[in-house]
């Protein structure tokens, strides 16, 4: 009974201390975001932060917009399920910054103003183009934002203490997932339409301080409790997983090879589909794209490309000893009780190491609310990044641009940004509350299959191909991302397998969990094809484009 008292004891410090540095985060954030919103006096100010940023300064941001919840949590919880197959995400995700920064970030600064459909539309018909660049920038935000809303939903829970079977607040742990879920949406909405680029800018930098710092820290701690010996840790990690040395190799989740042919044939084309998605989709990422226009200069946006990949890589590098470690000090199917996905791993690393570096359920709960607080600053500044990219399309692309043919003021188009961003985050929060199922990461791989899909194709044959015209454009991105989103909708994902969003139906006809594999070649040949149907080209159009994507010329 004085045991049970005890428990109870420290799981109420636990919740209490959980509690109030989520608090102190929160109002540190929203005085930053008040603050920006009285230096945010124009359009530029709201879309670019004014342009004022620097390269280490944009760096830092996309540092912080591009480590999500996914790099944290899905990162780490993925490892620590499946071993070598979740590293597979950190190297494609860093991957695909190369492609990034050769292909589209200087050229990208150079030719547009505020979105993405900026450069699409420069030598072409804006309403069609500028149409289809809102639809497809709003589509891959939001399967963003369902990957950090459901990451928020699993982290409150297990800081709260609520487990299956338990409630907190006369709530049971769906419930409270749900209301977290709320609370972020809200959260967020707030954070957009108060503080615009800057404030969501200057949260992203906090955010990227803190995410490394406590993954630093973590991993220092796994490192020493091991002795910084590296084997000795994959060896325990392997023995806690309940895999062998399978859990060492690939293939525990990618790649399996089974009985029937066909299905390990399939198994390798998801794999492979994931690879491509992962490395193609940076460079369609709307809310990645938007961060270039933020900088005064070309140069100063290859900078902020390079230190967001020495930033970024070092993260996750971290998350083989955070995931690894996790596995080690945590076991498999303590993660799984608390989260089916894995998404708590890293939190629950966190008071293993509290436990054990700081003595006792106090030291575990106070590692437990640093680590979850880093956690949850770093959702809410991505959903303040997507949120910021899908208003921004709606409103400059869409209302100022297709209803009102330009003739729109600075004041109605900020205004309009501000009423899509409350739209947009109420859309999210519904559709994340079916998703609680599905793994973070996995979920932000379907968001840069959709981004790969629609916006690539149309962004590299704006800036490369003469002959490219306002058709091309329509199809590449309208063909790119219905495929993709109509895959997934027929995929394992969405039914007929356990951890589907609809687990207890049966539409599924597509055997791969990722569309990559044919919906990002899709988008390119639709491209290709609405480009040689349609007569329009405008040759001196394109020679403006180029001069202007290499040299900044005439860029705004």
């Amino acid at each position: 009974m004085r045991m049970l008292l005890a428990a109870e004891a420290g799981d109420t410090t636990a919740r209490n201390l959980t509690i109030t540095l989520f608090l102190v985060f929160v109002a540190i954030t929203l005085a930053i975001t008040i603050w920006a919103s009285r230096q945010t006096k124009t359009a530029t100010d709201f879309y670019a932060g004014g342009r004022s940023f620097s390269g280490f300064q944009n760096g830092m941001a996309i540092g912080g917009d591009y480590m999500s919840a996914a790099s944290f949590l899905g990162i780490a919880g993925i490892i620590a399920l499946y071993g070598y197959d979740g590293f597979l995400y950190s190297i494609g995700f860093l991957v695909a910054w190369l492609v990034a920064l050769l292909l589209v970030a200087e050229l990208l600064r150079n030719s547009g103003r505020y979105t993405m459909a900026d450069v699409l539309a420069f030598r072409m018909r804006q309403r069609p183009v500028r149409t289809a660049a809102a639809v497809s920038t709003i589509t891959v935000s939001i399967f963003y934002l369902l990957a950090q809303m459901v990451g928020a939903g699993a982290l409150v829970a297990l800081l709260l203490g609520i487990r299956p079977g338990t409630t907190f607040l006369g709530m049971d742990a769906d419930a409270a997932k749900i209301a977290t879920i709320i609370m972020v949406g809200a959260l967020m909405i707030v954070y957009v339409t108060v503080g615009g680029m800057k404030g969501t800018t200057y949260v992203q930098i906090v955010k990227a301080f803190l995410l490394m710092g406590g993954a630093l820290i973590m991993t220092l701690l796994v490192l020493a409790k091991y002795k910084f010996n590296l084997s000795s840790l994959l060896g325990d990690a392997a023995s806690s997983s309940g895999k062998g040395s399978a859990f060492l190799e690939p293939g525990l989740r990618y790649g399996v090879e089974v009985a029937s042919s066909t299905q390990t044939f399939y198994n390798k084309m998801d794999l492979l589909s994931l690879g491509i998605a992962l490395v193609l989709g940076t460079a369609g990422l709307p809310h990645i794209l938007i961060r270039f226009y933020t900088v005064p200069t070309a140069k100063a946006a290859r900078k902020s490309v390079l230190w967001a990949i020495g930033i970024i890589g070092t993260f996750y590098l971290l998350t083989l000893a955070l995931g690894f470690g996790a596995a080690a000090l945590v076991g498999s199917e303590a993660i799984t009780a608390q989260d089916r996905a894995g998404n708590t791993a890293a939190p629950q690393l966190a008071e293993a190491l509290g436990i054990d570096f700081l003595g006792g359920d106090l030291g575990g709960a106070t590692l437990l609310a640093i680590i979850a607080a880093v956690a949850f600053a770093t959702i809410l500044a991505v959903v303040a990044g997507l949120t910021l990219a899908s208003s921004s399309s709606l409103a400059h692309d869409f209302y100022a641009n297709v209803i009102k043919r330009g003739q729109a003021s600075e004041r109605q188009e900020v205004r309009v940004a501000r009423i899509s961003a409350l739209v947009i985050g109420a859309v999210s929060i519904a559709l994340s509350i079916f998703a609680q199922n599905l793994n973070v990461a996995f979920l932000v791989a379907l968001a840069f299959a959709v981004a790969a899909s629609g916006n690539l194709p149309a962004i590299l044959y704006s800036l490369f191909w003469r002959r490219f015209n306002t058709a091309g454009a329509v199809w590449a991105i309208y063909g790119g991302l219905l495929a993709a989103v109509v895959l997934v909708f027929f995929s394992p994902v969405v039914s007929g397998a356990p951890t589907a969003m609809f687990p207890d139906h049966d539409w599924q006809w597509f055997p791969l969990s990722n569309p990559g594999l044919l919906s990002i070649p899709f988008g390119f040949l639709c491209g290709w094809i609405g480009t040689l149907v349609s007569k329009e080209h405008d040759e001196d159009k394109y020679a403006e484009l180029e001069v202007r994507a290499l040299t900044g010329a005439g860029a705004h």
